[in-house]
């Protein structure tokens, strides 16, 4: 098995790596949901991810994020990307449920792993790279959040209780949930 390592900055040649990995954990995400029929939505979801996938590269210099302080990091085995993991600033659903106490904090975003190699340490692996690098740069705290069931009961494993829950956001008991995470509690000693 080859070697898994955590990449950045991102370069063009791993955009389609990434685009594969969103194509396939999203639809799973929304099979695992019940939400499979939804096909406009997941398509929409995994644009909106290739969106921010190329949000954080200048065609001329793609070390160098548009938006300052967002960045993508990848997880690759070989030349394969099995993974991503973003940071940006804090996206609209945060912003409206945090009542906009949260937009100075960046949130931890697009953590995504293959299908095939989920339940292998990739994800924590991913976060703590990332926490790493937040406090490198002197970040003291992150946010993210969440509408899929699946994902939230592994958030609330990983991160504890969360900061915010609207209750019934995407109808009838599906609740959205944000988190308030301390760099330091996820980044490596």
């Amino acid at each position: 098995m080859d070697q898994l390592t955590i990449t950045q900055p991102l370069n063009s040649t791993d955009m389609e790596g990434a685009y594969l990995v969103f194509e396939r954990s999203i639809t799973e995400a929304f099979n695992q949901e019940g939400l499979g029929s939804l096909q406009d939505d997941m398509k929409d979801e995994i644009e909106h991810k290739k969106s921010l996938l190329q949000s954080t590269l200048h065609p001329d210099k793609p070390s160098e994020s548009i938006e300052a302080g967002s960045f993508f990091l990848l997880a690759k085995r070989g030349n394969n990307v099995v993974g991503t993991i973003s940071y940006a600033p804090c996206g609209e659903e945060i912003r409206i449920l945090s009542e906009n106490r949260l937009n100075h904090i960046g949130e931890l975003g697009s953590l995504y792993i293959l299908p095939e190699v989920q339940g292998q340490g990739l994800g924590s692996m991913l976060i703590q790279v990332l926490a790493t690098e937040l406090q490198k740069r002197g970040i003291k705290q992150f946010c993210l959040d969440s509408g899929y069931r699946t994902a939230q009961k592994k958030w609330k494993r990983k991160f504890g209780e969360p900061y915010t829950v609207a209750r019934n956001y995407w109808g009838e008991g599906t609740d959205h949930m944000v988190w308030l995470c301390n760099v330091k509690d996820f980044a490596a000693n």
